[in-house]
């Protein structure tokens, strides 16, 4: 069955006052995904802050993002309801710069509203990886640049704001993603667990995490990989005797994974073609819910984690540093441990909330 747009208009009194808001998403339930819990819970936050109006294509009820059909109908969904809306906007936002010819359109309908578009890590370093899909989308977006110039862009970390203005964009702000994960710390961890969590693709580092620091560590310590084969080339790596490879698992499985392990990595290389990870959610969830950890001080990353306090940033690529840090975690005393679990804890879940997006997206909007 092919998956229909919906438009889910939206308002509270708080935000009587407030300049009305048109978001545009093609990312939203029941498909799964980042970019759709993005969608669905700016949206619930931004209706405390603003009268807001939300068009959104559906994703399927199998989980699975919207048909090619279903995506290639949207903007005409978009143009119905650009005629229907009863209201003027004074902020149209697209909900990714993939959709940038959807803001276009709709400031064709209220040229006096302000235009906004949030990117995010695929949207800017896709181009990067060349060939021909590579280098048209490169294109389509330096089109977009062209035609939109000056529209307010909202990045969603400090290196997607850099490669937006490489390509021409004008980055208005830099506001970090949430996450609604929760959870107590964990009455037992095991110290010699070491969790990886997300795509096996290679730049996020697992392989060479494996090939370069397992090798310096304990031989009682284990890797734990949690995820989707995605990469054939990374797959070797799970075949190594100290790898337990899990498999993709629910959340909330995950979650009591991350806070058992003795840390959470995110060893992330640097790749020679300019890709980078745009955020890196896996840091805040970890953290949220008693997780300790240690990521790469690259890309998006950077931003994802607040170093010392909600993690620990390490160079990329430096196996030694690594797994001095991996060493050093495993030797902390209980009480030790226990503190930082305590602060890291706190410090994500206030920091890396859906209302402090919302907020800053709203401050975005004024800029």
């Amino acid at each position: 069955m092919t998956a229909m747009p919906t438009d889910l208009p939206t308002s509270t009194d708080k935000a009587s006052g407030a300049a009305r808001v048109l978001f545009i998403t093609r990312k939203w339930g029941p498909a799964v995904g980042g970019m759709e819990t993005y969608s669905e819970r700016l949206s619930e936050e931004l209706a405390r802050l603003h009268p807001l109006d939300v068009i959104a294509l559906k994703g399927r009820d199998n989980g699975l993002p919207p048909t090619a059909l279903a995506l290639l109908l949207f903007p005409f969904a978009v143009l119905r309801r650009l005629f229907a809306l009863r209201d003027a906007p004074a902020i149209i936002h697209c909900g990714d710069m993939a959709i940038w010819p959807l803001g276009l359109m709709a400031r064709a309908f209220f040229p006096k509203a302000r235009l906004v578009l949030s990117a995010h890590g695929t949207d800017v370093s896709y181009g990067l990886r060349g060939g021909f899909l590579g280098s048209a989308y490169e294109a389509y977006q330096k089109l977009g640049a062209r035609l939109l110039g000056r529209a307010g862009v909202i990045a969603n970390s400090h290196a997607t704001h850099d490669r937006l203005k490489d390509i021409g964009w004008q980055p208005r702000a830099v506001v970090p993603l949430a996450t609604d994960l929760r959870g107590s710390p964990p009455a037992s961890f095991d110290p010699d667990t070491i969790l990886f969590a997300g795509r096996l693709i290679t730049q996020k580092g697992c392989s060479w995490f494996v090939r370069e620091v397992m090798p310096l560590l304990p031989e009682t310590m284990r890797l734990t990989v949690i995820g989707t084969r995605w990469d054939a080339s990374e797959d070797a790596v799970l075949d190594f005797p100290r790898v337990n490879f899990l498999g993709p698992m629910p959340q909330t499985e995950l979650a009591r994974h991350f806070g058992t392990a003795g840390c959470v990595v995110m060893p992330n290389i640097e790749r020679a073609n300019g890709e980078f990870e745009g955020f890196g959610l896996i840091a805040p969830e970890a953290a949220s819910v008693g997780g300790v950890v240690v990521a790469a001080a690259t890309g998006g990353l950077k931003d994802a984690v607040i170093n010392g306090e909600t993690g620990f940033l390490l160079p990329p690529g430096d196996a030694k540093a690594w797994a001095d840090r991996i060493i050093a975690i495993r030797e902390w005393s209980a009480k030790a441990r226990a503190d930082f679990v305590a602060q890291s804890q706190l410090a994500a879940q206030r920091h890396f909330s859906w209302r402090r997006v919302a907020e800053a997206t709203a401050q975005a909007y004024v800029q």
